[in-house]
């Protein structure tokens, strides 16, 4: 993983001051009205998500609110995640889309939506009478019991309910946007009155039930509150998100103690941001500062070359990335929009340009890869198997929350482009766009092709000539780096990544261009193995491979229609580097156009790459480690494979995607990671619902941790007592019912406690 870290040091020169942040007076973004993109990857990017917008139906989104609040349905609610439990929480995302892309193009169309989602959830407000509005199927009686301290919590089910605070979380976020980016008074009145409702929710719990409510999925919900105290400036909301901040996470953080192996991954992000508003806010430096830890440690030792984290939604161990590699579920796009979220407030409280470095990475290599060019659609998993492939949503049929994050992700392209001090401009990025600082009477337009052209060229104008400060971002991947002014170069001295500093009388016309040179590249998974990425200047490089089987690559309503579920290539048959890491790039020959032949193989940006499966990652061997290590992996992959395919579905206990797909239920049950493993179990019971395709399966294998002891649990197949085939130490086979329906119920006799259940697998 590349270095994100850098030492600065300020330079003077004759006309030009290349300064580090320690110069640099608190920085402030522009509101988004304020910057508009020009054609481009990231323009096009823009365009593709409106139109996906529209393309949704608000009285879809609505229905569920509608629903809870005993009103008439509109139109019946969309299928998916929106009918599996966690209904509503689209519709949250969606007036974030619309509060930022409205903010971001002008598009009349957008307001018209928004102003008309909001009046449907304000008469879901006024009709439910205290407050409350959300879609959270039977909300009323769920929160009622919550109310009164009858609570059940487990990583993602809360008495039996997906993530329902989470869900919520997503309205109170998306009413807070539509309140900032386009200054709606409705949303301001909607929110304020949910935010009321919920601190009377919370009111009759203790510490330690509220603290039990925080062990399940919750969003930013803490964030949400901040927000509230910075709208209304009354006290109790900051002190509601501190009172709803989840501590066992904080005082990890607050200790600088890495705990976060096995969590899943954007459960926490959200929580951080939170800690890290709640910290500003309040003025509470340890909390800011275990949020710049947790950024430290997921930046620096948890993410792969485009910025992404997580396999199978956890965070995995720092000194081992050999489970990302072999797995179809990769990095998450919602825990990179949310990384993204978590440096902008960072980079923009600690005037530290190291997180500016890693949101740039992400934004190009994650962001903008993660949603098709042409078709539309977004990526919920990005895989790092070589020759694997994503899967694309569609608006009908894909209500993940990668779509509601994929939603957002291209609304707000805008954000960091440029930032500024009460004299200063600050040119953060080279993507073509205009800046009209209203206030200031000063527009700049950014003309560049980069990363195509290595160049970009600032063209001012002014309503008089004035006196300002012009800083350009000279990153660390940018060499021979040369600033020009009205044709003329200026002389600077450029030691380290930090901002050039242009003070002169600006006036209309003015034209600062910017040069510079890339290289490539080899970059290694941070747990230092001989797995390499390509990357030319902040750009990753992948090559595609092949566009043969890519089962569901446009995703269908299915419960795992976000999983690119196509055949396995196993891994020894991918392309491999055989020399050093010197040789590998000496091979490398430009074609143009960010396009490198390698061999057989045409690396190109990886955010161009859509339609096919593709190698990010390489091996590199001496000649004899080939030998020797190829036929070994060539052994285990042929193994793996075998038992994959004999698989025809499987449950990984503990681990949440697996467990919601399947309809987890239960009660008196608690998950965690051992040793590199998830398990469940349970002093009640717990139950899955699996597909036994074709009615094919023979057998159901369940495996545990510790022991299985049978004079302490019954297990139940389609309700009726499993017949056990054969039953070892820590591994049961059982006779499999011959439909494709299939309940799975395993029951705790009274005062006993089940073992430490790992997987359940169909053959």
């Amino acid at each position: 993983m590349v270095n994100f870290k850098v030492k600065y040091r300020r330079l003077f020169c004759s006309a030009v001051v290349f300064v580090g942040f320690s110069a640099v007076a608190q920085l402030k973004t522009f509101p988004l009205q304020e910057v508009r993109l020009n054609a481009g990857p990231f323009k096009n990017a823009q365009d593709v998500d409106l139109n996906y917008i529209l393309a949704l139906n608000p009285d879809k989104l609505l229905a569920p609110y509608l629903i809870d609040a005993a009103l008439p349905v509109k139109s019946e609610r969309y299928g998916n995640w929106e009918s599996m439990g966690l209904d509503g929480h689209i519709a949250g995302h969606y007036l974030s889309a619309l509060s930022q892309m409205y903010a971001s193009t002008g598009n009349t169309e957008l307001k018209n939506r928004l102003d008309y989602m909001l009046s449907e959830l304000s008469r879901c407000q006024e009709k439910n009478g205290d407050g409350y509005v959300g879609g959270i199927p039977q909300g009323k009686v769920f929160w009622k019991r919550i109310h009164n301290g009858d609570i059940d919590g487990s990583n993602f089910g809360l008495n039996n309910t997906w993530v329902p605070i989470y869900n919520i979380h997503k309205l109170f976020a998306g009413l807070n946007d539509a309140y900032q980016y386009t200054g709606n008074e409705k949303a301001k009145e909607i929110l304020i009155k949910l935010g009321d409702w919920f601190i009377q929710l919370i009111e009759p719990l203790t510490e330690e039930q509220i603290q039990n409510i925080l062990k399940t999925e919750h969003g930013g919900i803490n964030e949400s509150f901040a927000d509230l105290y910075l709208i209304t400036k009354d006290k109790k909301y900051l002190e509601t998100a501190q009172k709803i901040s989840h501590k066992s996470l904080l005082n990890s953080l607050l200790k600088k103690e890495d705990k976060l192996t096995g969590m899943h991954a954007n459960t926490q992000i959200p929580k951080v941001i939170g800690f890290e508003k709640i910290g500003s806010v309040s003025g509470n430096k340890q909390w800011h500062e275990a949020a710049a830890f947790f950024w430290d440690n997921v930046t620096q030792k948890r993410s792969v070359a485009f910025g992404g984290n997580s396999v199978a939604e956890h965070f995995n161990a720092i000194d081992d990335f050999s489970g990302m590699l072999k797995s179809n579920q990769g990095p998450e796009t919602c825990n990179s929009y949310n990384m993204e979220r978590l440096s902008k407030a960072l980079f923009l409280h600690k005037n530290d340009i190291n997180y500016l470095d890693f949101y740039e990475r992400t934004l190009y290599n994650h962001i903008l890869s993660s949603q098709h060019p042409q078709k539309g659609g977004f990526v919920y998993f990005t895989p790092i198997r070589p020759n694997h492939y994503r899967v694309y949503s569609q608006p009908e049929t894909s209500m993940w929350c990668c779509v509601g994050s994929g939603l957002e992700n291209h609304t707000k392209y805008g954000e960091l482009i440029y930032s500024h001090t009460d004299n200063a401009v600050f040119v953060n990025l080279f993507i073509a766009s205009v800046l009209n600082w209203n206030e200031n009477g000063i527009e700049i337009e950014q003309i560049t092709k980069f990363p195509y052209e290595n160049s970009s060229e600032l063209v001012l104008k002014v309503k008089k000539s004035k006196v300002f400060d012009l800083n350009i971002r000279h990153p660390k991947w940018a060499e021979d780096f040369k600033i020009f002014i009205n044709g003329k170069e200026q002389q600077i001295e450029v030691k380290t990544s930090g901002y050039v500093t242009l003070t002169r009388k600006w006036k209309s016309a003015d034209r600062v261009n910017i040069i510079f040179k890339t290289k490539t590249h080899l970059e290694r998974l941070p747990d230092g193995s001989n797995w390499s990425a390509f990357v030319n200047g902040p750009i990753v490089l992948a090559a595609k491979t092949s566009a043969q089987a890519l089962d569901g690559l446009f995703a269908d309503d299915s419960r795992m229609g976000h999983v690119a579920a196509g055949k396995y290539i196993p891994i020894d048959k991918a392309y491999t580097l055989i020399g050093d890491e010197a040789s590998s790039i000496l091979r490398l020959k430009e074609l143009g156009n960010m396009h490198f032949a390698l061999d057989s193989l045409e690396l190109e940006p990886f955010f161009e790459l859509h339609d096919a499966r593709y190698q990010m990652y390489f091996q590199i061997f001496s000649e004899k480690e080939y030998k020797e290590k190829q036929q070994k992996m060539r052994e285990q992959e042929i193994k793996e494979l075998a038992l994959e395919s004999a698989t025809i579905d499987k449950i990984n206990c503990g681990e949440q995607q697996p467990e919601v797909d399947h309809f987890y239920r239960g009660e008196k049950s608690d998950s965690g990671y051992d040793e590199g493993k998830f398990w469940r179990s349970t002093k009640s019971y717990i139950s899955y619902q699996m597909i036994n395709k074709n009615a094919s399966g023979k057998f159901l294998d369940i495996t545990v941790l510790d022991q299985f002891k049978m004079d302490q649990i019954s297990i139940l197949i389609n309700d009726k007592p499993a017949k056990i085939i054969s039953l070892e130490d820590k591994k049961i086979r059982l006779d499999m019912e011959k439909k494709e329906n299939i309940s799975i119920k395993i029951v705790v006799k009274e005062g006993m406690s089940s073992p430490k259940f790992h997987q359940l697998r169909i053959l």
